[in-house]
């Protein structure tokens, strides 16, 4: 049902909900039912349930928490507001004791997926007017992904004492074969803390006190790409407890080259999206266990978070299973001359004097560290991807979101994905970024099919970026063609699975001639639903897996290439 936003708390009170869809949480909306006008909705709309609380919880403080409502929520509990956030793909809570009474309870969720030049993802509407006088929108999302929407992640209630843990930050280092483990712990109240740190097989290797503090790790077992060990952190706190898992692992970039544990890493893998089929961009744990399995298949060790950050369980299992994370804000969109065929087009407009996202950038900056911060396999942070980096304002923009990612986490490098024209001699963020992070379609969007001319152009580019930048390393965070699978030809031509491959393996030729290329992410992982167009065949086809997560040729190319690179020391 569709309502303005603001009124709703009026209408809990007086209106019954009649004719409610029922929609499974977690998941989008638009694939659960048929039809455009459900598919395509756009505006609030909400969710409800009724909950049974006992009188024994309502004694302990009892909090709200919701891992994401894409792309605004409003929180309410028997007919009263509580809480409300902004950001489709970072948590948000709230205690609930004054709002909960013993027995039955309404909890609503009011669910927006409007995006427009405030918010992350960045979009439109465009409202026209018909000859009888009826109006209609259409709705342009300035990113090439769908704008899957709804209760995406969980929803939960869950209990703590009246004096709690709040936070912990933890932080390591390694001395020859032993580490250092720095904590920080935030808690509501200043009872007594104690830390104790136990290894994988429940043996306790330190022990300390109080809400902040640095212990040691004899002989420590480090966190490696693809082969993975976590540490676990158990806080008391007066009647609370919270175990933090953790790995042992540093970051450093040095001289060109993207070092974890001290040693030069080369990042193999893709650009992914969270997308499946029914369930949209809805939490989905078999998925993620089957997409992991997949990627320790074709020799991959990371992926990049494209284009928001992912759901703490798939980090949870990224960390588990050692694959190296680039984690990526929500800022998708922020260029207002990105393209004719999707989303917001004002040729000659400058996007930084029209742009307000300022305020949505920085918080979820904020939200992204905080709630990323303990993952060993998150490596580097993305600030952006594919901005209007070359127009007058970019650097003014971009310097206060990198100052405030540097301000929080001082561990991890930096970076900004580029969008193709965004060159070494014209790109105004450059300067601010550890590492440079570039996606190249030549040879697709340009010098279409010619893979010849596509190489010169792409190599002339890599040139001018190690002249400019030789201490930056460089990972390109998106190349790749679409194929249609099962679409073949003898002579490879466009969109055939050939033309896919010959692609990928001319890329990975000019990479292999430069030292200051540290990796190569694919895009994409699996094909995945988009916008429509006419560059779209019922979503991106630059998977090299199909949707249902079937290889086309790039794939076994790419198994038989990254399994014969090593992680470590490649390009030595």
């Amino acid at each position: 049902m569709e309502f303005d936003g603001e009124e709703l708390n009026e209408k809990l009170v007086q209106t019954p909900i009649v004719n409610a869809q029922l929609m499974p949480v977690p998941s989008s909306f638009n694939d659960i039912n048929e039809g455009v006008e459900f598919r395509d909705h756009y505006g609030w709309m909400w969710y409800e349930r009724t909950v049974t609380v006992p009188k024994s919880l309502l004694s302990q403080r009892l909090v709200l928490r919701l891992d994401a409502v894409t792309h605004q929520g409003k929180v309410y509990i028997n007919g009263k507001f509580v809480t409300q956030h902004r950001g489709g793909f970072t948590p948000f809570e709230a205690e609930i004791n004054e709002f909960i009474i013993e027995g039955k309870n309404r909890i609503t969720v009011a669910v927006c997926n409007i995006i427009d030049e405030s918010t992350l993802p960045v979009g439109g509407v465009y409202v026209g007017q018909r000859k009888d006088g009826s109006t209609f929108k259409i709705v342009n999302p300035n990113m090439d992904f769908f704008n899957y929407a709804g209760i995406n992640r969980s929803v939960r209630i869950y209990t703590t004492p009246k004096n709690y843990i709040s936070d912990v930050t933890i932080k390591t280092d390694i001395a020859n074969s032993d580490a250092t483990v720095r904590y920080d712990i935030e808690t509501n109240g200043n009872e007594h803390c104690t830390v104790t740190i136990y290894d994988e097989e429940g043996v306790q290797v330190a022990e300390g006190s109080g809400q902040s503090g640095t212990l040691m790790i004899k002989d420590a077992k480090l966190w490696q790409p693809l082969n993975a060990y976590l540490y676990s952190m158990v806080i008391k706190y007066g009647d609370d407890e919270y175990t933090e898992q953790f790995g042992i692992r540093t970051v450093e970039v040095k001289d060109g080259q993207f070092l974890i544990n001290g040693k030069p890493f080369y990042f193999k893998g893709f650009g992914k999206h969270e997308d499946n089929h029914i369930s949209g961009r809805g939490l989905n744990i078999p998925a993620y266990v089957k997409d992991i399995n997949l990627m320790k298949w074709i020799g991959a060790n990371s992926m990049r978070t494209a284009h928001y950050p992912y759901s703490e369980e798939f980090l949870r299992l990224c960390d588990r299973e050692g694959i190296v994370v680039i984690d990526e804000c929500a800022a998708v969109g922020l260029h207002f001359n990105l393209s004719d065929s999707f989303g917001i087009w004002r040729p000659g407009v400058n996007t930084w004097q029209h742009i307000k996202t300022h305020n949505d950038h920085q918080n979820a900056i904020r939200e992204l560290i905080r709630r990323d911060k303990n993952h060993p396999c998150v490596v580097m942070w993305s600030i952006s991807n594919e901005a209007a980096e070359t127009t007058e304002g970019a650097y003014e923009y971009f310097k206060p979101m990198f100052d405030l990612a540097r301000k929080l986490d001082n561990t991890r490098p930096l970076t900004n994905v580029s969008l193709a024209g965004s060159v070494s001699s014209n790109n105004l963020v450059a300067p601010l970024v550890d590492v440079v992070c570039l996606n190249r379609y030549y040879g697709w969007y340009t010098q279409q099919g010619d893979l010849i001319t596509a190489q010169i152009e792409l190599e002339k580019e890599i040139d001018g970026w190690v002249e400019k930048y030789p201490e930056k390393p460089i990972i390109f965070a998106e190349y790749g063609a679409d194929s249609i699978n099962g679409i073949h030809d003898t002579t490879p031509v466009m969109f055939t699975e050939e033309f896919q491959r010959d692609f990928i393996a001319a890329y990975s030729e000019s990479f292999d001639k430069y030292k200051n290329i540290v990796g190569e992410h694919v895009w994409n992982f699996a094909d995945f639903y988009a916008v429509q167009g006419i560059k779209r065949v019922q979503g991106n086809r630059k998977g090299v897996f199909t949707r249902e997560r079937k290889p086309k040729i790039a794939a076994h190319w790419l198994k038989s290439r990254w399994e014969n690179i090593p992680d470590f020391e490649y390009k030595k």
